[in-house]
């Protein structure tokens, strides 16, 4: 089969079947375009075997990041495997050992840093008062910036106070949102959004043109009030999600709660944050130390 035709029909398994966001199967696609641009490959019936062992081989002599090469590597052997499933490929998948990704911690801001940056926004700026809103709710509630930009009006019980949230693999979660961040997000609904050309947009949070946010957008204005704050760590939207986390933890919260919160599938991966407040601990009391 023609590989246009066969990507067609993974992208519509992606999306009807698995529930992937856009975003994700873009993604999914990119590294998956990678490989066969490579080496041209335009029929399914290729043998995969020799073309994924140079190209594992290949990524990395270009000095490509391990965690690069197994995402890339994990992709093409989703895609081939559905191609399998679907009687479009009949070779068995090759093997290959690939060099394991170093687990790193994520970087958290410290709970004065937060402070600072949630206090960055000018508030009788319009835009900023929108900024304040958005930095207060990821922060209050673990979103991931795409579940920030993508958040509808309907998912916000303002009487409740609950987010109800869509988030990986078309999943819902509902999350409790304090009553300090939700009358920040009140406040730009009601006295700057409505404002906005396109209010009538279901998203809650709008460019002062009334568009949508992009993920690029938020990155900048993140960056921006990290700049203000003299927060001189690299501060992303992750950076909020994996403060938030680390936050709860260290202050009492239990793992399994942590985990329902930020979405994840597994306990496995939120384990990571207990690593991340443990050698925040330890820094902490290595300092007490050497200063008595």
């Amino acid at each position: 089969m023609d590989v246009n035709e066969a990507l067609m029909r993974y992208k519509q398994f992606l999306y009807s079947e698995k529930g992937l966001s856009h975003a994700s199967i873009e993604a999914y696609f990119s590294d998956i375009d990678i490989f066969h641009n490579y080496f041209n490959v335009s029929d399914t019936s290729e043998y995969l075997g020799l073309y994924l062992n140079e190209f594992v081989a290949l990524q990395a002599q270009q000095g490509y990041k391990a965690s690069t090469i197994v995402r890339r590597y994990s992709a093409i052997r989703n895609y081939y495997k559905f191609l399998i499933n679907e009687g479009l490929y009949f070779d068995e998948l090759p093997n290959i050992e690939i060099p394991k990704p170093a687990k790193t911690l994520p970087s958290v801001l410290s709970e004065d840093e937060v402070n600072a940056l949630l206090d960055a926004p000018n508030l009788s700026e319009p835009d900023e008062k929108r900024d304040k809103a958005m930095l207060e709710v990821m922060y209050a509630s673990g979103l991931r910036v795409s579940e920030l930009i993508n958040l509808e009006k309907s998912q916000v019980n303002f009487n409740q106070q609950l987010l109800r949230i869509r988030g990986k693999g078309n999943k819902e979660r509902i999350i409790p949102i304090g009553e300090f961040a939700l009358s920040y997000l009140n406040d730009y609904v009601t006295d700057v959004r409505i404002d906005n050309v396109g209010a009538k947009s279901n998203y809650v949070f709008l460019t002062k043109y009334g568009e949508p946010m992009s993920r690029q957008y938020f990155h900048r204005i993140i960056k921006k009030y990290a700049a203000r704050a003299g927060i001189e760590k690299n501060v992303t939207p992750h950076t909020l999600r994996h403060s938030f986390a680390t936050h709860l933890l260290e202050n009492g919260a239990q793992l399994r709660i942590v985990q329902t919160l930020l979405g994840h599938t597994t306990v496995a991966t939120t384990q990571i944050y207990t690593h991340v407040s443990s050698k925040r601990i330890l820094s902490v009391y290595d300092l007490y130390t050497k200063n008595k």
